[in-house]
């Protein structure tokens, strides 16, 4: 690789334009390290497109823009069709460190099952020449001894990302069809020469789905084998979204057949196989603790904590400008980055690439599209198993605020009900949340402030946690519509009744033992029921610090001030008066100077006062 310098001289241009011609993505293979472009050897010189010697160009037609690929997952129509975000260097980085058997965790939607086809496409032996595919990409420009490796390897693929099924029994037999569609895509095999008659037979008992668990537990195994005997060269084997299976299975409660197994299935594909040149694996976890790659030494994990392969899932900034640009929207780059932006992969900020495409395409709407793509289960799942300081820091997640906790790369869907703490691994992996400082510890795991990444994400709590609260009964859906009602219509005897509702159904005589309890309740729930908000607590204004202010986004609409108060076994006129305090407070202390300096004229001023599940406002 030569630097800018290097090149300006063999291109005889001037270090500043070749600089500027790698920043524009016309020069192959170029890529940055640190503040240094570096350039492939090979790479052939951009041709320079500026106007010179004061001669006329005429004005040119507009080409028609190239769509974006919303939900595709195929390499070739990707690159060829449609507006594609260049990750071949992804090979190139493959190559180098030439692990055996890989495993990319990622959150879903953020390009696995693209890439694993990407490498499907480059790797597999094929009758037409796949090289096509690739000279116009980063990859080509690194150089022959990547070349070399391209279209020379039979390629076993597999993606189980649409094996959702309610019960084992229909999951094995999902399982079996995705077999029997990539052993009838080996069809080559059926007449090789090269095999024994026993081996062609089995082929033939997988293509007819004829099979039980044993033997299809050692498809993966035999598969790779014979197809090492008939080319003479080891094949790579790909697993795309490996574990939606096991997630499912933990889900629907046939988690032991389905990991007993998997198990069996993995081991003979990666542990020990002599007739394998690579494996790659996707998931959104690492499973193993369940053993399920047990004794496979092989295995290099590759998480979102880790700085290699940090920029080949997803959108860096950089790529998302220049897409901003090609679809001359250069001035919406601050609403990307409120909305999408915000994921930490190792050392590098990335965006989530399904709701840019998607929110470009959408006539840039900015909206939650993300957490559309497939149902919210881990994150059910974590507020069903939550204990009480653990709903807590959620809640302080909902309002922007970080929180501490250990991340633990091996965690499993089964440690939550036996370890609740490792609720925030598991958000962590699969997209709710992101990692800011983090420190590693000495048995492995990490210790980091995690946050919610961007306002999309923020939208799928409030939803999911609401959700929730209706669900478990803990609130009804009357009772929301009341809360958020109260607060749109500035009604403080609304907003009573439905903290009054509310307070009926969830605290018992022991949880209403100290105002952090009822703020924090309360904090919740008007964090859920607005989105015309800023929600603030415990800020200082005036002479003191406020409990709860709702700064409206719109400086016409009302602004409102919680004060709130608690006291043990008060009476009707005891907690009256008590309210009345708080609303004293806010008066006294100028907790509305923090408003005005905003421009905010309307001030709804509300004191609140609690007493076990009684509650009196003023205002």
């Amino acid at each position: 690789m030569k630097t800018c310098k290097e090149m300006a001289s063999i291109w005889k241009l001037s270090e500043r334009r070749v600089a500027e011609l790698c920043k524009k993505g016309k020069v192959s293979g170029a890529y940055k390290e640190g503040n240094i472009w570096r350039i492939p050897e090979d790479a052939p010189k951009p041709s320079d497109s500026r106007i010179v010697s004061g001669k006329y160009v005429g004005k040119l037609k507009k080409t028609p823009k190239k769509p974006l690929p919303i939900g595709i997952s195929d390499y070739v129509r990707a690159q060829s069709e449609y507006y594609y975000v260049d990750k071949t260097l992804m090979i190139r980085d493959i190559l180098d460190r030439r692990s055996l058997v890989s495993l990319f965790t990622r959150p879903r939607r953020f390009g696995k099952t693209l890439n694993m086809d990407m490498l499907r496409v480059f790797f597999e032996i094929s009758k037409e020449d796949t090289s096509v595919y690739f000279k116009d990409k980063a990859i080509w420009s690194c150089g022959n001894r990547y070349r070399e490796h391209q279209g020379k390897y039979p390629v076993i693929f597999l993606s189980f990302k649409d094996v959702k099924y309610n019960t084992w029994e229909a999951t094995f037999n999902k399982i079996t069809e995705l077999l029997q569609e990539e052993f009838g895509r080996h069809c080559e095999l059926k007449d090789s020469h090269k095999l024994e008659e026993y081996e062609k037979k089995y082929y033939n008992k997988i293509l007819s789905g004829d099979v039980n668990e044993v033997e299809l537990s050692s498809s993966l195994q035999k598969l790779s084998k014979m197809l090492a005997t008939h080319y003479g060269k080891a094949p790579i084997i790909i697993i795309d979204e490996y574990d939606t299976p096991i997630q499912e299975g933990y889900s629907k409660e046939f988690y032991d057949e389905i990991v007993g197994f998997m198990r069996n299935f993995f081991s003979g594909a990666f542990k020990d196989n002599k007739n394998l040149s690579y494996g790659f694996l996707t998931g959104i976890l690492r499973i193993a603790q369940e053993s399920l790659f047990s004794g496979l030494n092989n295995l290099t994990v590759n998480s979102l904590i880790d700085d290699e392969y940090n920029i080949f899932f997803g959108f860096t900034e950089e790529e998302v400008w220049q897409m901003l640009k090609y679809y001359d929207a250069e001035d919406k780059k601050e609403e990307v980055k409120n909305w999408y932006n915000g994921y930490i992969f190792g050392n590098r900020e990335v965006y989530n690439p399904w709701s840019v495409i998607n929110y470009i395409s959408k006539g840039y709407l900015p909206r939650p599209y993300w957490v559309n793509t497939g149902k919210n289960e881990i994150l059910e799942e974590v507020l069903t198993t939550s204990a009480k300081d653990i709903e807590e820091d959620l809640y302080r997640l909902l309002r922007g605020e970080e929180v501490v906790a250990r991340i633990d790369r091996d965690v499993v869907y089964s440690s939550l009900t036996e370890e609740p703490e490792n609720i925030y691994s598991l958000l962590l992996v699969a997209g709710y949340l992101k990692t800011g400082e983090k420190q590693l510890k000495d048995d492995g795991t990490w210790l980091c402030r995690v946050s919610v990444p961007n306002r999309e994400i923020a939208a799928v709590y409030k939803s999911e946690v609401l959700a929730h609260l209706i669900r478990t009964g803990a609130v009804g859906r009357a009772t929301a519509n009341k809360i958020a009602e109260s607060l749109y219509l500035s009604s403080s005897e609304k907003l009573q009744e439905g903290i009054r509702e509310y307070l009926e159904k969830t605290v018992s005589f022991y949880d209403g033992s100290a105002e952090s309890f009822y703020h924090g309740l309360l904090l919740g729930l008007v964090a859920l029921m607005d989105n015309r908000y800023d929600i603030r607590s415990n800020r200082e204004s005036g002479e003191g610090r406020y409990d709860i202010s709702l700064i409206p986004k719109n400086i016409k609409d009302t602004g409102i001030i919680m004060e709130l108060k608690w006291a043990k076994g008060l009476k009707e006129r005891e907690l009256d008066t008590l309210s009345q305090e708080a609303l004293q407070q806010i008066e006294s202390k100028g907790y509305d100077r923090e408003m005005k300096a905003e421009n905010i004229s309307n001030i709804l001023k509300i004191g609140i006062a609690f007493s076990g599940k009684k509650v009196k406002i003023a205002q």
